[in-house]
């Protein structure tokens, strides 16, 4: 892709939307709110923000969004997903069969830091990203307890990997967008535009 502003969508069923907008207008892209197939086939990469994993995977299939991005996953699109997005990206979801996409070879445990009440911060060293520690939010995040050879892991904490990438495929258990670092976004703006 040529040095032009990548259009990089949201996808809007559920979620931090709003902060991810921001997040990306200040990481040089062109937000772009996702709830048609045709909306998806506008941009050039995806973000998949938090919610409730499986709220969103049955509504990425009413919504008739699954199959088309399953498609365009499959055709090398850029795809971020956050928390819930980071779940349904996942091959395995321990103990559920609940709706996914299941592009990225990882296994993930949904709530495994525990419930809302038990949400928190943290510092992660992501040499990938720089020397400055990354701030982290992590709100009933899930854990992945798996993660194949070809998965790169950028982050992590003493209960695993928590910001990992495959190829064109990028995950986090927590919430990039809440903070005023937008490092991670800066990271998918340059998969999208150099795949």
């Amino acid at each position: 892709m040529p040095d032009t502003t990548p259009r990089i969508g949201v996808l809007g069923l559920q979620g931090d939307v709003p902060e991810h907008f921001q997040a990306l207008e200040q990481a040089g892209a062109e937000p772009v709110l996702v709830k048609t197939a045709a909306a998806l086939e506008s941009v050039d990469g995806l973000i998949v923000p938090g919610g409730e994993s499986t709220t969103v995977g049955m509504l990425l299939e009413r919504f008739e969004l699954m199959e088309p991005l399953r498609r365009r996953v499959a055709d090398g699109m850029p795809l971020f997903g956050t928390c819930t997005g980071l779940i349904l990206m996942a091959k395995e979801i321990e103990g559920s069969r609940q709706p996914r996409i299941g592009c990225m070879d990882i296994a993930v445990r949904r709530n495994a830091y525990g419930r809302q009440v038990d949400s928190f911060e943290t510092e992660l060293a992501a040499p990938a990203l720089g020397e400055e520690p990354v701030r982290a939010v992590f709100i009933r995040a899930p854990q992945v307890t798996r993660a194949d050879p070809g998965v790169e892991i950028l982050a992590e904490t003493e209960a695993g990997p928590v910001l990992v990438r495959q190829g064109h495929l990028l995950g986090a258990a927590f919430h990039p967008e809440l903070t005023p670092d937008a490092r991670i976004h800066r990271l998918f703006v340059r998969m999208v535009k150099q795949p």
